[in-house]
């Protein structure tokens, strides 16, 4: 099934709202397997939306529309379709009573143009919108299948997901399709696809699709067979084959984050954690208190930019500083142990280095050390030299942090 995403409304045109429904269903339907083809944005004119209709039904099975479904005068998506199809306009009993409801339960009159919202074209399928009034529909039309959506995002994503998914997550009658992400950090894009290059080129079932995006990189397997057994044996030898070349990289699964996996490998062996950050300002302890019931794992930080808050407040010794630098594999070590022993926690994590835009203690921008203490008898340090400006530089930093924290956790048994 190759889909093309046609979105409605002179305003994505004028630039007065970003496009961020294509983005979202084109990121949906990969979860199924279902090919993107095209995204078109048109205004609100009956003449040109026709004209993409007709090119749209040479080039894809499966046309989705968003925007246009409103009570508004140039809300004339589902009137065109409709013309387009020869079918007609009827009015959908519940999407009207749910309108009229919430005009009566809010003491407001309604005007007679918001009844348009609540029509739909004869013989579809409608999807209840449980966020808004003007429901979707999903109508066949020869070996075509035409969806309709509304437009504003909190209307059109649940729908989206909840209503359209799994009508569609359907191949045919016998087949269906199972999709799986693996996240990977720590490698780029290109060599992860050198390193399987063979399982890609001779993908048919399960395919292999490749993302790159802010630093990591995602595969999204997807399985097709009728049996679902049969589906997670394809995925897993997959999988398997795939892990045994870049396994050292991968950190998850699906949707999930490297903080998210942080968070949960903490909780899950009882650990808790605390960090000494310096150039990161600390974006390290703000991205682990955003989960709810971080205070399970999250102690505390200290943010100790200038050395003598390292020493002062962090307690970093004087000696380390003066004869090895506050930008160093020892003093990283000694800010991780330091911040450890004053927080009380099992662990302790910093972060020290260059963000720029000057080189400083004669090493260059991009040149920053990760300290790791209370995994085994000794603190462990990282150096990497990381690209980009100041933010990206810093952002790097912590989702490395992360990512080494992670990977030693893995090999780590707290009562060893």
């Amino acid at each position: 099934m190759n889909a093309e995403i046609i979105s409605v409304g002179s305003e994505l045109l004028l630039g007065q709202i970003v496009n961020s429904n294509a983005a979202f269903i084109s990121k949906e339907l990969a979860t199924i397997g279902v090919n993107v083809f095209y995204q078109t944005s048109v205004g609100d004119n009956k003449e040109r939306l026709t004209d993409i209709v007709h090119q749209a039904f040479e080039r894809s099975d499966l046309l989705i529309f968003t925007g246009g479904l409103g009570p508004t005068k140039d809300d004339l998506t589902k009137e065109t379709i409709a013309s387009i199809i020869g079918e007609k306009l009827i009015y959908d009993e519940p999407s009207l009573h749910f309108i009229e409801d919430y005009f009566r339960k809010r003491n407001k009159v309604m005007s007679e143009n918001n009844k348009k919202q609540a029509l739909v074209i004869e013989g579809s399928r409608v999807l209840p919108n449980h966020f808004g009034m003007a429901p979707g529909m999903l109508v066949t039309f020869g070996s075509k299948t035409i969806v309709l959506l509304p437009g504003p995002p909190k209307e059109m994503e649940p729908m989206c997901r909840h209503e359209l998914l799994p009508l569609l997550s359907k191949v045919d009658d016998q087949t269906s399709i199972n999709s799986r992400v693996l996240r990977f950090f720590g490698i780029g894009e290109s060599q992860l696809e050198t390193d399987i290059i063979d399982l890609i080129d001779l993908q048919t079932n399960p395919t292999i699709a490749p993302l790159a995006g802010d630093g990591e990189v995602t595969l999204r397997l997807t399985a097709k067979h009728s049996n679902k057994v049969e589906q997670l044996r394809l995925l897993d030898e997959t999988e398997k084959q795939i892990q045994a070349r870049v396994g050292q990289y991968f950190y998850g699964y699906g949707e999930t984050t490297l903080f998210e996996q942080v968070f949960l490998q903490l909780e899950e062996k009882g650990c808790t954690i605390s960090s000494a950050e310096s150039f990161t300002g600390g974006l390290f302890s703000h991205q682990l208190s955003l989960f709810p019931g971080a205070s399970t794992v999250f102690s505390g930080a200290i943010v100790s930019y200038s050395s003598e808050l390292k020493r002062k407040v962090l307690g970093v010794s004087k000696e380390t500083i003066d004869q090895f630098g506050v930008i160093s594999h020892q003093c990283a070590k000694e800010m991780a142990s330091c911040v450890r022993a004053q927080c009380g926690t099992s662990l302790g994590i910093s972060f020290t280095g260059v963000a720029g835009p000057t080189q400083q203690e004669n090493q260059p921008v991009g040149d920053i050390y990760i300290g790791i203490a209370g995994i085994g008898h000794e603190p462990i340090s990282f150096k990497l030299s990381l690209p980009g400006n100041r933010k990206a530089i810093t952002e790097r930093a912590v989702k490395y942090g992360c990512f080494y924290l992670l990977n030693e956790l893995k090999r780590w048994n707290k009562t060893e």
